[in-house]
């Protein structure tokens, strides 16, 4: 969150990828950088432990996700 924030704040499109087990902490750590509604994906928690397939399974949710973020005007 706080890298992808900071190249936002230098004018450069960005976004975060985050588990949904940590969306609260990536909310706060947004709100404290003065970006309350600084929008980033979210894929299902835990990443370790899964199989190949699941893994790119996520990356693809993940990617869409930015994607559609990245793409907003």
């Amino acid at each position: 969150m706080h890298d992808a924030i900071a190249a936002e704040k230098a004018g450069v499109a960005a976004t975060a990828i985050i588990t949904d087990r940590f969306v609260p902490t990536a909310r706060a750590m947004a709100q404290v950088s003065g970006v309350p509604a600084f929008p980033f994906a979210v894929i299902p928690h835990p990443l370790s432990h899964n199989d190949d397939a699941v893994v790119r399974a996520k990356a693809v949710e993940a990617l869409q996700q930015c994607v559609a973020i990245l793409v907003q005007p």
